[in-house]
Formats: structure tokens, sequence, C-alpha cells
């Protein structure tokens, strides 16, 4: 196989191939594939109608008052009932008992708390298995931060020992909802009533306690949820470590010593427990978290808010990445302040924006025109400016949703906790000291939260940690590893690839300084501060880098219980060595069958290795070229009866090229293929048709190894769903947030379609409309308007091309 390396700034194992594969469209749902390499499974298109459908009543619901909405589920019964007592001459108790009936069908349903379903189901096992700060270490935070008023926990400080404090989130003012995820909601068993209610409004803006007075559910104190849910809340927030490419880090710590980092601005509202959630080993309950929700201890002097602008983006990709069918974390809610709390930010001018030479600036006349390309490529992916204006933007929160938000970095700062004196690597930690017992207790927590089942359950009752440890890590190396090939299949860059922002369970989350590729190169990101080591292919590398940390923090506790050092290192070892092979696997699989073929067939190896030097060349889009090259494989098809498989290949290459006269933004290309290049790809697309051909032959490989499969996939269904057709582009989130926030940003790409007087959020609606099926065809308007290049003004632009 032929391994063409990135230079980057970081040494990795060599084994990796630190190159990055491509992505097409699909048209179809993820829900048959997983057998390839998708984690999780997405409902078939037909699932969706009933959804939309909701949400129109949703809109038609929300056009009409509180009142009306009462008014229109009086039933017939209700009218007879009413026109029985007004006969009877009590005209007063009849007002008052329709008043009372008109929200409801049933008596139970007249005082029933919107939130009650919520509330009966709290169950906060965070909580009730770990630990709180301490009193005495509460007492000496306290006295190094005089501005502490010792219960409120919302000013930094350090916080030197437990799995939580208690903090509550600072409300909005005047909030209002943005959007939500009606099928997020389901799974939480809030109806469109529930959602579209003032205590909805204020329990996920932050006034926890006040959803539960007044407002659509009376307060008095009886059993329907009202009042009684109040006292069920718990809210907190975490603290955790940081760790940077296998590197452990205390400098970002305001403290100097890791005990001010952590949640600085999410705060949990509760874990709920449900039948089942849509992830395939997570324990049956969802937590709660509102990303924006005021500062904790650990906020490090920042306001702990979230502004709209990044709010939208959150919502939208985390949903986004769930109908990729890659295992995320979800959005609820988006709720922003409206005409309330506003935060400055710095963000960018119309004025900042790449400044890249072309191909005949005199500065690159001495290097050939192949290394001249070469240059301005990798400029064009490095090349990222700061901020320079400062704005202000409106306050917002989302509620992000998962079964657990365990992350490397939890259980990092507790090993660091559990070792700290230890000199040297042959020494056991411990396992008497409140520290040990603390990291102890979120390995089984992390067992009971996300594989209860696998690693939690059958050694739980035999006190079996050493069991549940090696489980634990089993699991989360197939969880992250694929995530990571998941990434790079649909072309997305985390940016902020640290520990910290890892879950255990390998599931996506900070949506911060994220971006989906346009044109592609192996080291793009979005963030000022990715580096190379965060670039689009050495993603894998950092995932692996994160995995040895988690390998790192666990094994104290396989140490202690293990029979010897020696026993505990050799199976270390092997674990990490074995990792290594994984995370490679996982992405040779996805590239394998991005380009068609079996996710086992290795044949795919040497053509992904040629096609990637070309698309660095070619300036190629990543999900147009990937789709454009699915197009070509229906059109012309490799296999199946009575097929005779063309050898058109000019045709071919047409098709994948297409016309930008016909179509505006219609090629996979940001520049025009001059002839060397056409040649080049005339070459590639001829040997990888005929590898296809032959590997769906009888006594190919991929036709052989798809027979051991349960079900048979043609080459043309596995590229339809690796490839998605719609995916999140920034300049797609630039056009909705700036609408939504004209008084705030006037983006140099749309300065004529914002007025600056009007939020207009139509097309954060629509954009949550395109996202629901990234691998169908889409409408005529969704195909005309989104599947197309970024504008090449969104390549250079700042805020789009590049952001802090």
């Amino acid at each position: 196989m032929i391994r063409r390396s990135i230079k980057c700034t970081i040494a990795m194992p060599s084994k990796f191939p630190t190159i990055g594969f491509t992505t097409t469209s699909s048209s179809t749902n993820t829900s048959c594939y997983h057998n390839d390499f998708i984690a999780s499974s997405k409902p078939s298109s037909s699932s969706t109608i009933p959804n939309k459908g909701r949400r129109e009543i949703h809109h038609i619901r929300k056009a009409h008052t509180g009142s009306s909405r009462r008014y229109h589920r009086v039933t017939t019964r209700l009218t007879a009932a009413t026109a029985i007592l007004t006969c009877l001459g009590n005209t007063s108790f009849t007002s008052s008992f329709s008043l009372n009936m008109s929200s409801s069908f049933s008596t139970e349903k007249e005082t029933r708390h919107p939130l009650a379903k919520l509330s009966e189901n709290f169950d906060h096992s965070w909580i009730a298995q770990l630990n709180p700060e301490t009193e005495e270490n509460r007492r000496l935070s306290k006295q190094k931060t005089p501005q502490d008023d010792g219960v409120s926990n919302n000013v930094k400080r350090p916080v030197y020992n437990g799995h939580y404090v208690p903090v509550r989130p600072d409300p909005l003012i005047n909030p209002r909802l943005v959007i939500h995820s009606p099928d997020m909601a389901q799974e939480l068993d809030l109806s469109l009533e529930d959602v579209d209610s003032e205590a909805f409004v204020k329990f996920f803006s932050g006034d926890v306690d006040g959803a539960f007075h007044g407002g659509d559910g009376d307060d008095d104190d009886t059993d329907t949820g009202n009042s009684n849910g109040a006292h069920k809340v718990k809210t907190w927030a975490t603290p955790y470590a940081l760790s940077i490419m296998g590197q452990r880090y205390t400098s970002n710590c305001p403290f100097g010593t890791g005990d001010g980092y952590g949640d600085g601005r999410a705060i949990s509202i509760g874990e709920v427990a449900v039948a089942k959630t849509s992830h395939p080993h997570a324990s049956p309950r969802y937590e709660l978290q509102l990303k924006g929700a005021g500062p904790t201890p650990f906020c490090r002097g920042a306001d702990g808010r979230a502004v709209l602008r990044s709010s939208i983006r959150e919502f939208l990709a985390s949903e986004a990445m769930h109908n990729l069918g890659i295992e995320t974390t979800r959005a609820l809610s988006l709720i922003v302040s409206q005409d309330g709390n506003t935060s400055s930010r710095p963000w960018y001018s119309d004025r900042n924006k790449k400044s890249i030479p072309d191909i005949d600036d005199p500065r690159l006349s001495k290097y050939s025109l192949e290394q001249r390309k070469q240059i301005i490529a990798q400029l064009n992916a490095q090349s990222r400016n700061d901020p320079d204006v400062m704005i202000e933007e409106p306050n917002a929160i989302t509620c992000r949703v998962a079964p657990s938000f365990v992350r490397i970095g939890h259980l990092d700062l507790f090993a660091r906790r559990a070792t700290k004196g230890i000199l040297d690597d042959n020494s056991k930690a411990d396992s008497s000291t409140q520290e040990f017992k603390e990291l102890e207790g979120l390995v089984w927590h992390a067992c009971f939260r996300e594989f209860p089942a696998q690693c939690y359950e059958p050694f739980k009752g035999g006190n079996d940690i050493l069991s549940a440890s090696k489980c634990l890590l089993e699991h989360s190396l197939d969880g992250i590893s694929s995530m990571v090939a998941g990434w790079i299949r649909v072309g997305f860059a985390q940016g902020n690839f640290n520990a910290d922002n890892c879950l255990v369970a390998g599931r996506t989350m900070d949506y911060g300084p994220f971006g989906f590729m346009d044109e592609y190169h192996p080291l793009f990101a979005k963030w000022t501060g990715s580096g190379d080591h965060f670039g689009f292919m050495n993603q894998v590398n950092a995932g692996f880098a994160n995995y040895v940390m988690l390998v790192s923090s666990v094994m104290p506790v396989i140490e202690a219980n293990s029979e010897s050092m020696d026993e505990a290192n050799k199976f270390k070892d092997e674990l990490i060595e074995r990792a290594q092979g994984v995370f490679e696997d996982k992405l040779m699989e996805a590239l394998r069958t991005k380009l068609g073929f079996h996710p086992g067939d290795e044949i795919a190896d040497d053509i992904w290795g040629d096609l990637e030097l070309l698309l660095r060349e070619s300036r190629a889009d990543w999900t147009m070229f990937w789709r454009q090259l699915t197009t070509v494989v229906n059109e012309f098809p490799v296999n199946g009866e009575g097929v005779n498989p063309s050898v058109d290949y000019g045709d071919m290459l047409d098709m994948l090229i297409t016309n930008d006269k016909v179509k505006e933004g219609s090629s996979p290309f940001y520049a025009p293929l001059d002839m060397e290049t056409r040649d080049k790809f005339l070459e590639w697309i001829q040997t990888w048709r005929e590898c296809l051909v032959e590997s769906y032959k009888d006594d190919g490989a991929s036709f052989i190894l798809s027979k051991d499969d349960n079900s048979y996939t043609a080459p043309l269904e596995r590229m339809r769903f690796a490839n998605p057709k719609y995916i999140l582009r920034e300049w797609m989130l630039v056009e909705a947030y700036s609408k939504a926030s004209p008084s705030s940003i006037l983006s140099p790409l749309f300065p004529i379609s914002i007025n600056s007087s009007e939020a207009d959020e139509s097309m954060v609606q629509e954009l949550f409309s395109l996202i629901q099926n990234p691998y169908d065809e889409g409408t005529d308007e969704q195909d005309r308007k989104y599947f197309r290049r970024a504008p090449d003004e969104a390549l250079e632009a700042g805020g789009t091309a590049f952001m802090s």
C-alpha cells in the first residue's frame, strides 16, 4: 500500500496514514448502512413526514394566543356539561369550570404541568453516585476568593476535590424560543404543547425554579408536577482537566494548578430516565445541559454566556451530525434573550480576509508550477487571521442532550489527583486515599452511563472493577475511532479536539470552532488555534492521542487491582499498539466505502492514495466531488443483471466535472482543470473504474466479502450512504445567523439581503429542514441553493473561511 504523509508539527505513530479521504453525497437514509461504518442509525425518510406535519401544527399553534389554544381543545362533552350547569343556575361555577377544563380533556390534564413528565422522570445519577466538593475544601477555596459568597458558585475559584459543584443557571431576560428539535423532544416524551409552553421556555432558558411556579401550570401544592417538580431540579457543573495531543496542561487554569478548569458556561439541569435512547449501548437516560447559562467556578473570569450566532451554529450542527449517522450530542432547544442580555465578542470586519498570492506572483517565480500550486494550497489552508472588531450580540442558550457528558478530561483530572506524588512508572497509587476513591467512582460511573450492559452490570455486583475498567477501554476504543472516521467521511473538522472535548463513548461534542470542509486540504480547519495537529486528516492522530490519555487515566485503577505492575503494563502496551491499528482500519474502511468498495477491500487503498494528491492539486470540493462520483456509478452501472460495464471513461470524467454554465457552482472544482490535470483524472478514473468492476465480479474481493455480510450492498448504495449531498457549509450558517441577528452582524457575503432593523430566522428553519435528510436528493429548490460549491468569497472572508 502506498503511504504518503503530511508534514505536521507532532510526532505520531508511523503506522498512521495522515492523508484524508473525500466525501460525496447520498440520497438515502443511513439505517441500512450500519454494518459498514455508521454507528447510529437514522430513521427512514418516511418517518420524517409526521415530524414535518408536527412542525406545521406547531407553527399554527404559535400563531394563536394561549386562550385560543385552550379554546380549541374544548370538547362537545364539556359544552354539554356546562349547558346543564347553566340550566341549574350555577353560572359562576359554570364559568370557572369552563375556564379550568378548556385546557385539556380530563381533570388530570387540567392541572398537569407542561414539565410534569420531565419532573417525574428526573433521576440524577451524577449527583447520586458521585461526590460533591467537601465543606473543608469549599471553605479553603473561599479564603482564596474574597468575592465568593460561599453559596452561589458563580465566580471563578479553585475547586480542589469532588466531581461536581451545585450551581444555578442565570436566567435569560425576555427569553424566546427560536427553534427546537421535535425528534429530540419526542425522545424526552415532551409534546408540542409542552414545548410551546411558558414553563418550557423558562426552564430551558435557565429559570429552572420559576418554570415550576406560575405560567402554564398553577403553583399550588398538588401531585400534578407543579410545585413539587421544583424540588426535584438539581443543577451542577463539573471540573475536568486539559490535555492536548497527549500532553497534560495546567497553564490554562487561572490558578496554574488545574483546579479551576471545567464547565465554564455549561450547566447540567438534570438527568431524565427514558424508556430507551437512540444510542446503541448507553444507559436509558438523557442528561440536559444548558450552554451559555452563566458563570460557574470554572468560568475563568468570562461571562459564562453564549451568543445567538454561536448558538445557531451549535444547534444546527448537532442535529446535522445526528442525521449524518455519526454519534453526537443532540440539541433540544435554542432560546434567545429578546432585547435583553447581550455580550461583547471579538469578530471580523468585512476588511478581514485572507491574503493569498496567485499563481503568477513574482515571489513564487523561482518555483515550478507544481510547487507553486502546493505552496498556495498550503497557505490557503493555514492562513487564518484574528478578529479585528468588537460586536455586541444577543445572548442565547442551547440545551444540548446526551446519555452522558463523561469526558476523557474528567478521568484525566481525577487520575492526576490520585497519582500525585508518584515519582516513577512502576509504583501503584495508594488506593486508600480519597483521591483514588474519586477516580474509582468515576470509572464505575462511566461504565454505568455509557456501557451498562457490557461493563457495569456484569461486574458491579462482585466489585470487579478490574474487568469493568478493561471493558470500558475496549468499548471506548471502538466508539472514538468510529466517530473520527465518520468525521473524515463527511468532511468535518472539530477544530479543538482536546481530550476534554472528547467524550469517553465517542460522541461528537463542543460545536465551537468546527467547520465542514469546502475545498479539500488535509490540514483544513476553521479555528485560528487549530494548528496542524487538529487539521482535517490529522484528526485520526488527535483521536488516538485522546484515547491514549483515556488509557493512562484509567490505568491507576487497573494497576491497583492487577497482580503486578508487569501484568498491568503488558495490558497497556498491547492495548495501545492494537488501538493504532483500529484507528487506521476505521479510517480506511470509510475511505474504501466512499469509493464504492466493500470496507474490507484493501484494493481501494492505493486508489485513494493517488486520488488524495489529485484532490489537493485540483482544488476539489470535498462533498461535491464524492457526490458527483456517486452519480457516475449511477449513470454507468458497475454490475447487475444484464449490465455490460461501460468503458467510456471520457464521458465519466465529463459527468464528474459537470458544467458550471448549466448550473452555477455545480462543478466540484474551484478552478477549471488544465489539460495536464484533466489527463491525470482521466487516468485515475479508468483505474478506479476497472478495479471497482473487477472487485464486484463473482471472484472479486468486494463481492466475496459482501457474501459474509448480513445482506448484499451494491457499490452504488455503498456510495450513496457514504457520501452526503447536503452538509452545513459555513456560508450557509453565516447567512442564517446574520439574518437572525442583523443589528449585530453584517456579513460581507450578504450585504444586501439583510435589513438591519428586522431579524429574520426563516433560514434557521430552512437549514434545519435541509439537514433532516442529508443523503436524499432533496427538493429542486434545495438542490439549486445548497448543492453547490462555496462562493469564492466564502473561501477568503473572516468569520467564514476562518474564525476565532
